[in-house]
């Protein structure tokens, strides 16, 4: 289960690259994200909010 979200910027011999990293009760995961998928994870989650939200009702 997540417990913080934190989000960062570095640049690389390829360019920029957001980092994610998400700090759980198991330890901290990062994750190094280019525009695709940093794009390809917002879809993700919009999806999983939708799914969500229809179990709701």
């Amino acid at each position: 289960m997540p417990t913080e979200f934190h989000v960062g910027t570095v640049r690389d011999e390829k360019g920029h690259l957001g980092i994610l990293s998400i700090q759980t009760t198991q330890g901290r995961l990062d994750v190094a994200l280019d525009r695709q998928a940093a794009d390809a994870i917002v879809k993700a989650v919009e999806a999983i909010r939708s799914k969500l939200e229809s179990a709701d009702t």
